[in-house]
């Protein structure tokens, strides 16, 4: 088996830990909303879509950069 150089392995633990925060802010957007269904408040389905609007956005955004790394290192 071969072994992975620090920087792949520093660069694995920050997509791993992006991925845990992305998945918990989507859950936590999952919640508001069923909080919305539940109690038929406008502040929850607020919440919901602004913490899954940024969410997506942060995710896309990571996933460029991520993108333009492997572009960089290929040309």
């Amino acid at each position: 088996m071969g072994r992975i150089s620090l920087g792949a392995a520093r660069r694995l633990m920050a997509v791993a830990i992006f991925r845990i925060i992305i998945y918990f802010l989507l859950v936590a957007g999952l919640l508001c909303f069923a909080m919305y269904i539940g109690t038929g408040k406008q502040r929850w389905r607020f919440y919901a879509t602004r913490i899954v609007k940024w969410t997506v956005v942060a995710g896309l955004g990571f996933f460029a950069v991520l993108l333009l790394e492997r572009l960089a290192v290929i040309l």
